[in-house]
């Protein structure tokens, strides 16, 4: 039964991946993770350059599982309501009418999140963690699947509003896209030469079988001594001198759920160390807050969570070949 499971996740993402892949170029790690926030029912902020493909990531998983998209262009004036929307009084029924708002889609593109002030910021959070919003005092649930890729421009810093905490923590994985590969960018202009290949993108998953997927994932095995070194992890990151702030418990089940979609991804009903190890930096590198002292010997967060990684044993996996280092 479990290999069955298994057969259909990796039938899922294999499909979602080739239909992405028809758009994005030369960057099958960076859709592979999105396929994972998307079976772990997470949400993605990607910190990059303008012009890489943020925007064709998020349409073109909305695409390829039949999504509704909608984007919100952040800007300092955007208003809460903006965002999550509001009553608007309707004069031939003298009533008033509640006009959603585009959180209230399936897959929101929320680009240059960091332009937006602190208190529309919020507006997101409680649609992030709780899968609702509210409106006028009224609560509104989201529509399921629900995904948030949100952008931010690392480099243009003026005029923004850094995430706080608590805003950072909501995200399931932070992810770079990074510039194509010289042979890439032959691919990219061959294949957008005549005709944008996202218009002739159709679905090849639908909405109710990635529910029923995300729900699979969860059945995935880890063993106890894989549980044990994903908290010694967690734990290493709280314990670090490079680090001010570790990563919390909301962190560790980000980890834990990640594992289980990625190995399934890969075509396994049990978590291997390796899975684990994959994703720390993607899931922590947000999380986690290193000292001053760390910036100034200019040790990166990703730098950290490598020696961190370094600095734990893993388990022996008899199952897997997985020797102790």
């Amino acid at each position: 039964m479990e290999e069955m499971i298994v057969s259909r996740i990796k039938d899922v993402g294999t499909r979602v991946k080739e239909n992405v892949e028809r758009v994005i170029v030369g960057k099958s790690e960076v859709v592979e993770l999105a396929i994972v926030a998307l079976l772990c029912e997470g949400h993605i902020l990607i910190e990059d350059v303008p012009g890489i493909g943020k925007t064709m990531l998020a349409k073109s998983l909305a695409r390829s599982l039949g999504c509704s998209f909608r984007r919100i262009q952040c800007t300092p004036d955007l208003l809460p309501s903006d965002v999550t929307g509001t009553y608007i009084f309707n004069q031939k029924t003298s009533e008033f009418e509640f006009r959603p708002g585009p959180i209230i889609t399936q897959i929101v593109l929320a680009d240059e999140i960091n332009r937006a002030t602190p208190r529309t910021q919020s507006a997101l959070l409680e649609a992030m963690q709780e899968h609702q919003v509210t409106a006028e005092g009224e609560t509104k649930l989201l529509p399921r699947p629900f995904m948030v890729l949100a952008t931010q421009n690392p480099i243009e810093l003026e005029g923004t509003f850094p995430l706080p905490e608590a805003q950072l923590d909501r995200f399931l994985l932070n992810i770079k896209i990074g510039y194509p590969a010289l042979e890439d960018d032959h691919l990219l202009l061959a294949r957008f030469r005549q005709t944008d290949p996202l218009e002739k993108l159709t679905p090849v998953v639908s909405a109710d079988e990635l529910l029923e997927m995300q729900t699979a994932c969860r059945e995935i095995h880890i063993a106890a001594d894989v549980e044990e070194y994903i908290i010694r992890l967690i734990h290493a990151t709280r314990e670090s001198d490079s680090v001010q702030l570790g990563a919390s418990p909301r962190a560790m089940l980000a980890l834990y759920h990640a594992s289980q979609a990625l190995a399934a991804l890969r075509g396994r009903a049990f978590v291997i160390p390796d899975d684990v190890k994959y994703l720390v930096t993607p899931v922590l590198v947000h999380r986690i807050i290193t000292k001053a002292e760390s910036h100034l010997r200019g040790q990166t967060a990703v730098e950290t969570l490598k020696k961190i990684v370094d600095s734990v044993s893993v388990p022996v996996e008899e199952e897997t070949g997985t020797e102790e280092k």
